[in-house]
């Protein structure tokens, strides 16, 4: 399929803070290009495999004085937080790719015949990939140029149980830092403290999801970039099954968890800068 997107309105928006912080939250945008559309199992239009209501959920960033990185278009089109070259994330094991053709659960996304070539994927990674990078590497060397350190957070969320991906049922709360490569291991003791201050939500570090390309490519401590992804179960707070609502109640019991695990993140990355 040799469509040439045109999506024209802008691929993502970046609000600029003014402490060594960047949220990313790339799997959270839900546009699908118009001319790109009809090439989709009708079933995709609904865009279920979303990172639903992270916005909502992270409100209090403006209140700790973040950066936030968004995309507006679905990762159905293009997944931000896959590598270029489309590798593998996790060797021998389900894997979603750079230009998705199958839902969480395995099915084909797109119509027979319909899935992007060669020459489509390049296009959709230039297009829609790259200006995220672009926005996600300058805002780093931004604020670590001001402050001589940045922490990147990255931000997710996933149905708590996908067969296709993984056994079982996942912790509600994942924490990657790439086995260790890309954070200093303080930064990650300091958000796994804050999650075993609430011993109702479990945690892992380094599990079945140890940060995708965004935490190991960005992730450099020994350059002051350090870089962490979470991985939250969306049953914490909200309908894990269409239409997908936003539970008020449940959301408020996880949102000042997830306040405390980036405050304190912060606040060790900021110590292993202290002289």
């Amino acid at each position: 399929m040799n469509t040439i997107p045109t999506h024209k309105e802008p691929t993502c928006t970046l609000q600029q803070g003014r402490v060594p912080l960047l949220v990313s939250m790339p799997h959270i945008g839900t546009a699908i290009a118009p001319d790109l559309r009809a090439h989709y199992m009708p079933r995709a239009l609904q865009v279920e495999d979303t990172d639903w209501h992270l916005e909502r959920l992270y409100n209090f960033l403006g209140e700790l004085g973040a950066s936030v990185l968004t995309p507006t278009l679905s990762r159905y089109v293009i997944d931000l937080n896959r590598p270029p070259d489309d590798a593998p994330m996790y060797p021998g094991a389900s894997n979603t790719e750079l230009c998705p053709t199958r839902f969480f659960t395995g099915e084909p996304l797109y119509q027979e015949g319909q899935a992007p070539d060669v020459q489509a994927r390049a296009l959709r990674r230039a297009r829609y990939w790259q200006p995220y990078h672009d926005a996600l590497t300058s805002e780093l060397a931004r604020l670590k140029a001001q402050h001589g350190f940045v922490l990147l957070w990255d931000a997710h969320s996933i149905r708590s149980e996908i067969p296709w991906l993984f056994e079982g049922r996942l912790p509600d709360l994942s924490i990657g830092t790439a086995n260790g490569a890309s954070a200093d291991a303080r930064i990650a003791q300091a958000a796994l403290q804050a999650c075993a201050a609430h011993p109702t939500v479990s945690s892992v570090l380094n599990g079945r999801f140890k940060g995708g390309y965004i935490t190991r490519h960005y992730g450099q401590p020994h350059n002051g970039v350090h870089a962490i992804q979470l991985e939250m179960c969306q049953n914490l707070y909200m309908q894990e099954a269409p239409p997908f609502h936003y539970a008020e109640a449940r959301a408020a019991t996880i949102q000042p968890v997830l306040k405390e695990m980036v405050a304190s993140s912060l606040a060790a990355c900021r110590s292993c800068y202290e002289k």
